[in-house]
């Protein structure tokens, strides 16, 4: 079963059913079965048009009923002076003709569902509007404009430097992230780019410990020591942040396999391509040699390529835990995917084993998560069990012995599933960790990046489950060995975007220019172009605030926003007309903040904690622009102590949501249903797809229960692709031209740069 790609959903179409629930995935294969979408389409452009404002939009909608009706075909009356259609048929995009469209929606519905099809239908529409006005030579501008074959050419300062490119390969806990990392501290100044928030802090803290003054630069946060003399030398970010216009001696770009990644790979292509430092260590799986090889070619640099193997053995047991607690030891990490998971686990395990329990996910305070990770690092404290969220797969330093999956099923926005074969090793390979930083540390190491420890480590790492039903699924994947890698992911840089927008009306959805760029780009086969995610509902809820810049919209497509979080597109629209106006951007000055909650008592109540994430969410959202309007969003200092106080409510909302007896049997009660339907389909899975299994569940009480921390996942998750590159996309053109312009719902950082 193939990962389902994310439609946005279209402005109206949530109007539309309002009483109703949206279709599930056996009712939409049914209908397509029976053959009755025709006349369930029918129906929905009579809803559509119904609740549409806009004159040409319904017209489009009533005259498309009327073509799928009579199978008639759209002309338009040509003259002697019109450039556009030589042949009289009116095709801005191939979309446009009815029977394409129909194909389309099909499969768009199947996929997805309803808001696929109107999404679809809108995106066909500002089609046959904007595109109508183009003559031969727009065109022909547009496409030479949108050729991404050569991102390489896009950063001559960086071709004119001879780089060596060292490439640190292996399994976890193999010793090359360590290597790289002792390099960077030998240089004179140098750069970290990680994939998650918690290791640019771990290497900045690290760096800073050991007297190499260090900057912490995040999207939402950045630590800079003004005050240091000398200056700071070292940065430590997130890859999306690294600055391709400083001079280094040394960069480090950690788990370069996410350079594969559909949403994230352009920011570890561009870091690859970017970065001007005469030394450039790259660390990750093997399976990234062949597309390295062939990059570092292509760009002229010399490539060294170190091997390792796992400096201590894993194993998968034989058997789980069979769901008893009380067989946990001292050292074992037990992994669940959701805040509220971790903390009712945390309860489980303190009544069942009278062991202190220590926590770690995504969004801990640093300071916190760190005290919690020594608390479980110190042998010689009571503090035995670990609780983590997945976020510990990335090379967080954890002295773990075993590591035990609560659950393999992680929801992922619209329904639970089982993670991807990667990421269940790259998690596994956790366990048995041959030294932590802070053991490296007291030892006073000093190996030569060269050598590698060759002493066997007695560290056995174990690898097993909570449930037995679990278990056949880590084996099988701990067998599984990935494929190469071997296309890079890329985005349209800044200034091609702006050119681009500039071929079209003022008017036109800025979400519209984004997709059409997506559809019309053409690329190497040696690369890939990452998908749009939230980009696209962002640009729809900004679209109707004025004065605000190509650059401007841009920046907040950009912006870590979820509009599907009941709330939040009301936010995100008063702070872009803050930008539009240039009016006070002060967070008292906002009223749109709930701000007001804070005064409240808390109360277990689930309206109350969704009210907290949302006003935490938009925290992180103020703070993020604070660095791109420092002239508007003012408040930074104030903002920042704001949300430390809301996490402090949201983490003592969880840890009380954990005890309570009514949530902890919904969450039960949704673990059996899934695993029902998990057994199904073990029991005739798909020889295709072996990678992949997919649970399709309700959620009871999704708004909580589901993973909160904003970390990014672990490595990429395929999707189908033969659906994926019919979406959107005439049926005459050609492989390499097709793109998927769209993404099933995560939250990370989005591919557009400011």
């Amino acid at each position: 079963m193939f990962r389902q790609p994310y439609f946005p959903r279209a402005r109206d179409s949530n109007r539309l059913r309002p009483t109703s629930r949206a279709l599930g995935l056996r009712e939409r294969h049914q209908i397509l079965k029976r053959e009755v979408f025709t006349p369930w389409l029918v129906q929905r452009l009579e809803l559509l048009a119904k609740a549409s404002s806009d004159i040409g939009y319904t017209t489009f909608l009533k005259n498309f009923k009327t073509a799928i009706q009579t199978n008639g075909v759209w002309r338009h009356p040509k003259t002697d002076d019109d450039p556009r259609s030589p042949t009289g048929v009116w095709r801005p995009l191939e979309l446009n003709q009815p029977r394409a469209l129909l194909t389309a929606l099909k499969e768009a519905f199947s996929a997805v569902g309803e808001s696929a099809v109107d999404t679809q239908l809108l995106y066909s529409y500002n089609g046959l509007v904007a595109n109508g006005r183009f003559r031969k030579v727009d065109v022909a501008d547009q496409q030479q404009l949108s050729d991404l074959r050569y991102p390489v050419e896009w950063y001559p300062a960086t071709r004119a430097i001879q780089r060596t490119i060292h490439l640190h390969v292996g399994p976890t806990n193999s010793g090359k992230t360590y290597h790289a990392l002792k390099r960077l501290e030998e240089a004179k100044s140098g750069v970290y780019a990680g994939p998650l928030r918690l290791l640019a802090h771990e290497i900045y803290s690290r760096l800073n410990a050991k007297g190499k003054i260090c900057d912490l630069v995040t999207g939402d946060e950045r630590i800079i020591n003004l005050e240091a003399i000398p200056s700071a030398t070292m940065k430590s970010c997130t890859v999306e942040m690294v600055p391709l216009n400083e001079d280094f001696d040394v960069a480090v770009i950690d788990e370069i396999q996410m350079i594969a990644h559909q949403q994230r790979g352009w920011a570890w292509t561009q870091a690859l391509l970017g970065l001007k430092a005469r030394e450039v260590h790259l660390c990750g799986e093997e399976r990234t040699v062949p597309l390295i090889r062939e990059l570092v070619a292509s760009m002229g640099d010399k490539l060294e390529i170190h091997t390792y193997k796992r400096l201590s053995p894993l194993k998968t047991m034989s058997t789980s835990l069979r769901g008893s607690l009380s067989e946990l030891r001292k050292g074992d990490c037990v992994v669940v995917f959701s805040r509220v998971g971790i903390h009712a686990m945390k309860r489980d395990i303190e009544r069942a084993t009278q062991k202190r329990v220590a926590v770690v996910y995504g969004s801990l305070p640093p300071e916190i998560r760190a005290q919690q990770a020594r608390l479980f690092n110190d042998p010689d404290n009571d503090y035995d069990v670990l609780v983590a969220s997945d976020a510990i797969g990335m090379g967080l330093n954890l002295a773990i012995k075993r590591i035990i999956f609560e659950s393999l099923q992680k929801y992922n926005g619209s329904f639970h599933e089982i993670i991807a074969f990667n990421e269940i090793k790259q998690i596994a390979g956790r366990a048995g960790r041959f030294r932590t930083a802070a053991q490296a540390e007291r030892e006073g190491e000093s190996q030569s990046n060269e050598s590698s420890p060759t002493i066997p480590s007695p560290n056995l790492g174990l690898v097993t489950t909570l449930e037995e039903c679990d278990l056949p699924i880590v084996r099988k994947a701990m067998e599984n060995e990935a494929a190469p890698i071997m296309s890079a992911g890329i985005f349209p840089p800044t200034s091609v975007l702006i050119k681009f927008a500039a071929y079209f009306p003022p008017s036109t959805s800025f979400s519209y220019i984004l997709l059409r760029l997506h559809e019309i780009s053409l690329m190497h086969p040696r690369f890939t172009l990452c998908q749009l995610k939230d980009q696209i509902p962002i640009a729809d809820v900004i679209q109707p605030v004025k004065n605000l810049t190509t650059q401007d919209r841009i920046i907040f497509c950009a912006a870590p926003a979820n509009t599907r979080q009941k709330g939040m597109d009301v936010i995100l629209a008063a702070f872009a007309r803050c930008v539009g106006e240039n009016s006070s951007g002060a967070l008292l000055d906002i009223p749109e903040l709930p701000l007001d909650i804070l005064d409240e008592e808390i109360t277990l109540d689930r309206n109350y904690l969704e009210r907290l994430e949302k006003l935490h969410k938009a925290l992180i959202l103020y703070l993020w622009l604070s660095y791109r309007f420092a002239g508007v969003f003012i408040n930074q200092a104030m903002a920042f102590y704001v949300k430390g106080l809301v996490e402090e409510r949201i983490d003592k909302m969880l840890a009380e949501f954990s005890a309570s007896p009514q949530i902890r049997e919904r969450i039960r009660k949704m673990r059996e249903k899934a695993l029902e339907r998990i057994h199904e389909m073990a029991e005739s899975p798909s020889d295709n797809n072996e990678n992949e299994f997919t649970a399709e569940t309700e959620m009871p009480d999704k708004s909580y229960i589901h993973d909160l921390s904003d970390e990014p996942e672990l490595a990429d998750q395929p999707l189908r692709q033969d659906i994926a590159d019919r979406l959107y996309v005439s049926p005459g053109q050609t492989a390499k031209h097709t793109r998927s312009t769209y993404v099933r719902a995560e939250r990370t950082e989005n591919p557009i740069q400011a």
